[in-house]
Formats: C-alpha cells, sequence, structure tokens
C-alpha cells in the first residue's frame, strides 16, 4: 500500500479500519526501520524506506 507516500488516514479510508490501527502498525513498522515518515504542512506522509522496498521486492 505504500509504492507511493501516504498519510495514516489515505490508509485507514484505504483499508477501512480505524486511523489508530493503522497507526499502531505504522509505529511498528518504523521501528523496523521499514517506513520513513516526513511532515508535509500539517500532514505526515509515510513511504517504504530502502529496507522496506527491498523486503518487498
Amino acid at each position: 500500500m505504500l509504492d507511493e507516500p501516504a498519510s495514516t488516514t489515505e490508509l485507514a479510508r484505504r483499508l477501512d479500519v480505524t486511523p489508530g490501527a493503522v497507526s499502531q502498525h505504522l509505529r511498528v513498522l518504523l521501528e523496523a526501520r521499514l517506513l520513513n515518515r516526513a511532515r508535509h504542512g500539517r500532514m505526515v506522509l509515510y513511504a517504504r524506506s530502502a529496507l522496506g522496498d527491498a523486503l518487498c521486492g
């Protein structure tokens, strides 16, 4: 789902789950260094890291 950067809200909408559930998963993936995050204005966007790409590819 993170071929392109996305916000917690966008991921929750795509997956039809709560933003809180997505946030919990994103935190674990960040701690495992599988994701990067960047602030864009008021939004935080998540994208796969190089390690995440290597594991998905």
